[in-house]
């Protein structure tokens, strides 16, 4: 077997060389401009996303710095209450208070927060938890929650923890005073004795949450930008969507907020930047920007580098298809002369006006067009020796044993002076032979070839008698149409000898013929012995030489079918061992 020469896939596949080339030039500056380009603006959005992310950070740090502030005014408050006198005295271990120095005491101390509440709207409540029991606030007369123990509350154990500094809580709801719930944040620090050394109770100032609320608020991060606050525990102190928080119809980040400066959160098309600031008191200012609104110049960026890219583009596709069209027009005029040729012109000729290799392939298609006229001749002169040759052999190819069967078979019948069968089988010979070597055209009507199959069955008939009975149903409506000569002949031959023959019993060959769909469908059934997958695999293999016993030949029938009128026509088999078998042959109907 010779080597067979593979070419490289091209890697543009287009039906032109000049569009190939043109592609060529247009993907390598559009590559080259492309990366360049994309380069570029990574280099220009990441320094602007970074100085957006630094800009966020300094941002949050401000922010912190306003509540620090704030918080350092609350710690300032909280001293009034650890150098006044009044509240020492009240809240101490040592002194004993009448009932009426009690009241008195009381007045004082909630006359002074009073004065504090009265020029800091942003105050909820002041208080002061004595470790002796006594308890005193901003209100005059004041019952706290009999449920609500402060001792228990997370902001007094922290305070007492602390020893004197200030603590500040997350946002809670402060129910210790009866009939009272508010939202708050707190502030708490034990008070120490006179020597600074035990403590001697806790001092509270609540703080309203909305205070928080407009701090952060204030701070423009976009139309979706937002701040919020979380405690050294992770838990939200404050977020302009608290209610979706609590209800988790929105989460955040929490765990990266807790371990990260700042970090930057990708949902589908969208990135968020979050810049996280760490403030004295264990709170994290987290701040929360959308990229495309922060970094507003960003998409102009993005804008100009692909027009850029654009206008490139469009320089490079002219100028590659006005050098693809002069470097493929010699080509294109060879295609030409090419599809010409496909048409069936071998008289054409390429003109030769180049020495470079386009005018050597011109050369060679010359002397391919010549070389083929030449063989194209010569195979069609070969074919038609070869069909005449071919169907004088087919028509010579009777089987000398079915011959000299039957003429014994005469003989025989002679000598019984069955003078009638004598005859009978004569004429059906004389028919026989008068259809196989008929030198008309290979096509026949079907009627001619049912007579056929009739003479060559009654011989059978008669030689075989009760061992063989055959039933021919064809529709009259197709006795005119068409078909190629000894058509069933073969098919029935390999039935009697191959089934019938050497089955015990009578043996039954029947033909039928049906119209479906423009074709003419024949069937031959018999009853015989069958056929193994080996032997179906092999039946229609075209064999050298006589057959033995299938007369002109099974695969030579099915050949001649598809020779006159395609693939899609011919000889089908269905057989089973020892239950017989059915051959079908499909031709179309031709008038």
């Amino acid at each position: 077997m010779k080597p067979v020469l593979r070419l490289p896939s091209p890697l543009f596949q287009f039906k032109s060389i000049r569009s190939s080339i043109a592609a060529a030039f247009s993907c390598l500056i559009l590559v080259s401009v492309g990366i360049t380009s994309f380069i570029s603006y990574r280099l220009s959005a990441d320094a602007v996303e970074k100085n957006s992310q630094a800009y966020l950070s300094e941002v949050m740090k401000q922010v912190g710095a306003n509540i620090q502030s704030y918080f350092t005014n609350m710690e300032n408050i909280s001293t009034l209450a650890l150098t006044n006198k009044d509240v020492k005295y009240f809240i101490s271990n040592t002194v004993f208070i009448s009932e009426a120095d009690r009241r008195v005491y009381e007045k004082r101390i909630s006359d002074m927060f009073q004065s504090i509440l009265y020029t800091r709207k942003d105050i909820a409540s002041i208080m002061v938890f004595g470790y002796n029991g006594k308890f005193v606030s901003d209100r005059r007369s004041t019952s706290l929650n009999p449920n609500a123990k402060p001792e228990e509350q997370l902001w007094y154990k922290q305070a007492k923890q602390e020893g004197g500094k200030p603590v500040v809580s997350s946002s809670h709801v402060q129910h210790v005073i009866q009939n009272e719930y508010r939202w708050v944040v707190s502030l708490s620090r034990e008070l120490k004795s006179t020597d600074g050394i035990a403590g001697e109770g806790i001092f509270l100032v609540d703080l309203n949450l909305s205070v928080i609320s407009e701090i952060c608020s204030q701070v423009n991060l976009g139309k979706r930008g937002y701040v919020f606050i979380v405690d050294n525990g992770g838990n939200i102190v404050y977020h302009p969507q608290q209610q979706l928080i609590y209800s988790n119809l929105k989460s955040e980040l929490i765990d990266k907020v807790m371990h990260t400066d700042s970090f930057v959160a990708y949902d589908g098309d969208e990135s968020r930047i979050y810049s996280v600031h760490d403030t004295k008191f264990g709170w994290k200012i987290v701040g929360v920007a959308y990229t495309d609104e922060l970094v507003t110049n960003k998409h102009t960026i993005q804008s100009s580098f692909l027009l850029l890219a654009v206008f490139g583009l469009a320089i490079t596709l002219l100028l590659s298809f006005v050098l693809s069209h002069r470097f493929s027009k010699p080509i294109k005029n060879l295609q030409d002369k090419m599809k010409q040729v496909e048409k069936g012109n071998f008289d054409i000729r390429a003109e030769i006006e180049q020495e470079n290799e386009i005018g050597q392939l011109g050369r060679t298609f010359n002397l391919m067009v010549g070389h083929t006229k030449e063989l194209m001749s010569e195979i069609i002169r070969n074919e038609e020796t070869k069909r005449k040759s071919e169907l004088k052999v087919l028509q010579a190819q009777i089987n000398p044993h079915f011959l000299y069967n039957t003429l014994d078979s005469i003989i025989w019948m002679a000598e019984g002076k069955k003078h009638e069968e004598v005859v009978l089988m004569t004429s059906a010979l004389a028919k026989l032979f008068r259809a196989s070597i008929n030198k008309s055209d290979e096509l026949v009507p079907i009627f001619i070839e049912i007579e056929h199959i009739r003479s060559y069955l009654l011989i059978q008939k008669m030689r075989y008698k009760e061992k063989l009975d055959y039933r021919i149903d064809v529709s009259q409506d197709i006795m005119a149409c068409k078909t190629i000569k000894i058509l069933l002949q073969p098919f029935v031959e390999n039935a009697i000898y191959h089934g019938i023959k050497n089955k015990p019993g009578c043996g039954l060959i029947t033909i039928a013929s049906e119209e479906k769909d423009g074709k003419i469908v024949f069937t031959i059934e018999d009853n015989g012995l069958g056929m193994t997958p080996e032997q179906l695999r092999h039946i229609l293999v075209p064999k050298t030489g006589t057959e033995r016993g299938t007369g002109v030949g099974i695969a030579n029938v099915h050949e001649r079918i598809q020779l006159y009128f395609g693939t899609s026509y011919g000889v089908s088999f269905d057989s089973e061992p020892e239950k017989g078998t059915r051959v079908t042959l499909t031709i179309p109907r031709s008038e």
